[in-house]
């Protein structure tokens, strides 16, 4: 039996052409529902007071825009040859290379799925306390986590074609509209969206870099379902579209929470100020309901591509044990877990995988000009393995985005701001605050890697020096 053949048994295989059904309409259900979710408010809430709505809303929109569209050519990516992010990322850092941003990635779904599993579990117990008189949360955390579980059981084509174009959607949409009524019928929402800001955190560049962050954290899995995807055209612009709407209203409508409704940019104050905006009634606790079930759409999301991701690494290891693994984990996790590092996470996701995609762009629309031999994706004999199964020269780009990045914004984590400050001194955004990290990280990543790769792309098995 050929090594293809072997693969086939597992969920990193091409998917056959007959099985790629999701249309743009599904892809933008899809994006639009994962895009819609209780952490986006609470980041729009991380943008003020510190910038006023104007200025907050400028970031969002320019943000949201930078952000979709680099997760959309990704999408395109994996429509277009039926193949999973990290196997697309073989052929620019070689089969074992892929092994790396595998390892990031799923213990970035990992802690992904325990900030859900652990914001919902909080949410669902604060509304058991209000309505019913009792707090437990262990129940609420066991039963988001089967909930999840079972849905990334259940597969993407499913979920989409059921779960959410059936309810999901129609649940959440309404909702969110409902709450964005009510928060613009209040009091004191005109002055929220005039009033200036206070200054400190974010600058206008740091809240550019905390809206792109959100999209960029679906790049390591958003060819995992877009690779269902009927046509490149079609994923390219029901992603684009999709996310982008819910993108922007979810972080405008959480920037106004905290601005009209006094809301703490955390879960909890978020899930207060929607009961606040309801006027503490049952209303105010349904509309959080219909926004907690949503939200089960996002864990299942990292759950079922952090165990596609780990296949990447083990390719002959069940996906459903995968899945009930990474489950086990992110609950075990959201039992004692915090949101106090969820700000300082969000950097790092958009540090590491914002120059990979820029390093992905460039080899695959500039060197390879889009062609893939699926074949040699999973042959140790293959133009793909490189030295050793890694490409070496491909580190260099990736290495040099991330770099840029944290020369320029670095992650707000104590012990990385002094060893930032002991090599770069001030950080670029200090003395420039419009400047973002993210687009000069890609650009490097990607002008780097279409100079850096050039010369190994050629020859089916050539090895890199």
């Amino acid at each position: 039996m050929s090594i293809l053949e072997q693969d086939a048994a597992s969920d990193i295989r091409p998917v056959p052409v007959e099985q790629r059904r999701l249309s743009a309409l599904d892809m933008a259900v899809l994006w639009g529902d994962l895009g819609i979710g209780l952490l986006v408010l609470v980041t729009g809430g991380l943008l003020v007071p510190g910038l006023g709505f104007p200025a907050a809303l400028a970031a969002i929109v320019l943000g949201s825009l930078v952000g979709v569209l680099l997760l959309s050519l990704a999408a395109s990516i994996g429509a277009q040859h039926g193949l999973a992010t990290m196997v697309l990322l073989r052929p620019v850092l070689g089969i074992r290379g892929s092994w790396f941003p595998s390892v990031l990635n799923a213990i970035q779904l990992v802690g992904w799925t325990a900030v859900e599993l652990w914001a919902m579990s909080f949410v669902a117990d604060l509304v058991s306390s209000r309505i019913f008189g009792f707090s437990a949360r262990p129940l609420w955390l066991a039963i988001s986590a089967v909930a999840c579980v079972a849905l990334a059981l259940w597969g993407p084509v499913g979920v989409t074609r059921v779960w959410m174009e059936k309810f999901g959607v129609w649940v959440i949409g309404g909702i969110s509209v409902a709450v964005t009524i009510a928060l613009l019928r209040s009091e004191g929402v005109r002055a929220a969206i005039s009033g200036a800001g206070v200054g400190g955190f974010p600058s206008f560049g740091q809240a550019l870099d905390l809206v792109i962050a959100i999209p960029i954290s679906w790049f390591p899995l958003v060819a995992d379902y877009t690779r269902f995807g009927s046509r490149p055209r079609s994923a390219f612009f029901g992603t684009f579209w999709g996310y982008l709407v819910a993108n922007v209203w979810l972080y405008a409508l959480g920037a106004l929470l905290v601005l009209a409704a006094g809301a703490a940019p955390t879960p909890g104050g978020i899930a207060l100020g929607i009961i606040t905006i309801g006027g503490g009634s049952l209303m105010g606790v349904l509309f959080l309901v219909g926004l907690l079930a949503g939200e089960t759409d996002e864990a299942f999301a990292n759950i079922y591509s952090g165990a596609v991701t780990l296949q990447n690494i083990f390719p002959s290891l069940s996906q459903k044990a995968l899945v009930v693994g990474v489950g086990l984990v992110g609950t075990a996790l959201a039992a004692v877990l915090t949101m106090e590092l969820y700000e300082s996470f969000l950097f790092l996701i958009g540090s590491v995988f914002v120059p990979l995609l820029g390093l992905l762009a460039a080899d695959h629309f500039v060197i390879r000009r889009g062609r893939i031999a699926v074949a040699d994706l999973y042959d140790p004999n293959g133009r793909y393995w490189f030295t050793g199964g890694v490409r070496i020269r491909a580190i260099l780009p990736w290495l040099a985005g991330f770099i840029v990045y944290h020369w320029i914004n670095p992650s707000p984590l104590e012990w990385w701001l002094s060893l930032n400050a002991a090599i770069f001194g001030d950080p670029i955004a200090a003395r420039v605050p419009w400047l973002n990290a993210s687009v000069p990280s890609f650009l490097v990543a990607f002008g780097l890697g279409a100079i850096v790769l050039r010369d190994i792309s050629s020859g089916p098995t050539r090895p890199e020096r």
